[in-house]
């Protein structure tokens, strides 16, 4: 099909698309990595746990191993995050404008609390091991995790009331504070930060199956590989499902507080009682109608509204203050999609290593397959919440429209081709150097060597 000239030019790039597109590859690129460090800093603490209780030595290899993963996530996560919080200042001038007596002490506590003492003990925890006590290390080991779980704790708070602002007043057009309390555990948050926070568990349990998985294939496993994926199938087996049942709690909690953006994920055009599920379609907002859909009838109320003959508000309702619905629309069918082959794939793992512990080769191959699946849902689920939110940057208080800033095509178009390029360039890097330190034979057996020794050493 032909794309329309007016598509294509250059006129239709106003600085508002462009600023959106900027910071959307921005947080896109940025996500990736705090979605795994903060469970990967978790289950490193458990490899230490596990050594620490029962003395094998197979788990002290799978810390050495993946604390150098945890390493290189960390540090992208740290680099592209404060890029993204440059282009408050750049691109988004009147949103610290208006609401910076609100934002700026969140992410100021981001800073003060989590940043700080992550910085503190990051080193203890990379190099310290053979240097100070098993006690001091694993003293740093927890804290690194903890505040990669508090800096997520800060940065969802001040998202979520972005979803549902309370605790404020508004005098001249900026928002100020009236409880921190109310601010900060806002209605939102309980069902964005646990979301978030399994999310990243099973982030991390994926990645690390996957990788676990590819190296068995490669005849590299070393002594720990087996059980770390024995391991990471197990949280996912238990955790994918668990994400259903909080995704179903948030699900309700938006059909609620922002029923616009419950309309467009399931393309609802009119406002009616047990309303179909749309399980696939091509959303159409010039004709109001979803192209080639595939619906079962009245699901779409009992899953929104747990009521067979449920009232679902339609995008009617909400003239221009709804969001796009087709990215809505597909961004949440790939998060579902996705989370279902999460929990098949990790049911399966679990049923296949259940006694030997040693999965078949096709097995291996569906677990290698799913390596980045968490990053792929992840991102799928921030597009649903954060693009499902327009036109509002507060919700129901501040419109995108009001807060962007006024540069030209040429820098903005400028910008954003080589944030691509070098967002491409850097992703591109940190896969290919995690595939070489999950290939590489020599340390491999070197570790294997060594742990064999310290087993003779013990016994």
């Amino acid at each position: 099909m032909m794309i329309p000239c007016h598509y294509l030019c250059m006129t239709e790039l106003d600085p508002l698309l462009l600023s959106r597109l900027q910071f959307a590859l921005n947080i896109s690129f940025h996500i990736l990595f705090p979605s795994l460090s903060i469970g990967l800093a978790w289950l490193l603490l458990y490899f230490r746990i596990r050594n620490t209780l029962s003395g094998d030595q197979a788990w002290a290899y799978a810390y050495q191993f993946w604390v150098k993963v945890f390493a290189l996530t960390f540090a992208l996560g740290v680099v592209s995050g404060i890029v993204m919080s440059f282009q408050f200042g750049t691109n988004w001038p009147g949103f610290m404008e208006r609401a910076s007596n609100i934002a700026g002490p969140l992410l100021g506590y981001e800073v003060l609390t989590a940043f700080f003492l992550e910085a503190s003990f990051l080193g203890i925890m990379l190099f310290g091991k053979d240097r100070v006590s098993n006690r001091v290390h694993l003293i740093a080991s927890f804290f690194v995790a903890f505040g990669t779980t508090l800096s997520a704790f800060w940065i969802l708070a001040l998202n979520s009331w972005m979803q549902t602002p309370t605790g404020y007043r508004i005098e001249n057009g900026q928002f100020y504070p009236e409880s921190w309390i109310d601010i900060i555990f806002n209605p939102t948050f309980p069902y964005m930060f646990t979301h978030m926070m399994n999310a990243s568990f099973l982030t991390a349990a994926f990645f690390i199956s996957g990788i676990s998985a590819l190296r068995i294939r490669n005849g590299l496993d070393g002594p720990a590989t087996r059980k770390i994926l024995r391991s990471a199938v197990c949280i996912a087996a238990v955790l994918a499902p668990l994400q259903i049942v909080i995704g179903d709690l948030y699900g309700l909690h938006v059909a609620k507080s922002q029923p616009a953006k419950v309309a467009a994920l399931e393309a609802i055009w009119e406002t009616s009682r047990g309303a179909n599920l749309t399980l696939f379609g091509w959303p159409d907002e010039h004709i109001k109608e979803t192209r080639y859909s595939i619906e079962v009838p009245k699901l779409g109320s009992l899953i929104l509204t747990h009521d067979l003959d449920g009232e679902v508000k339609g995008l009617n309702e909400f003239e221009n203050a709804h969001p796009p619905v087709a990215p809505v629309f597909f961004a949440f069918r790939t998060m579902v999609g996705v989370g279902v082959l999460m929990i098949l794939s990790a049911w399966l793992g679990v049923w296949h290593t259940r006694k030997s512990r040693t999965a078949s080769g096709w097995v291996l191959r569906v677990l290698a397959g799913m390596t980045f699946s968490g990053w792929i849902a992840t991102l799928a689920g921030w597009y649903v919440t954060e693009v499902g939110r327009q036109p509002f940057i507060i919700y129901g208080e501040l419109r995108v429209a009001d807060i962007v800033a006024d540069h030209g095509q040429g820098p903005l178009l400028g910008t954003l081709l080589a944030y691509a390029l070098v967002y491409s360039a850097l992703l591109v890097a940190y896969i290919s150097t995690i595939r070489f330190m999950a290939s590489k034979p020599a340390a491999s057996l070197a570790m294997h060597a060594q742990w064999q020794r310290s087993g003779e050493a013990h016994g």
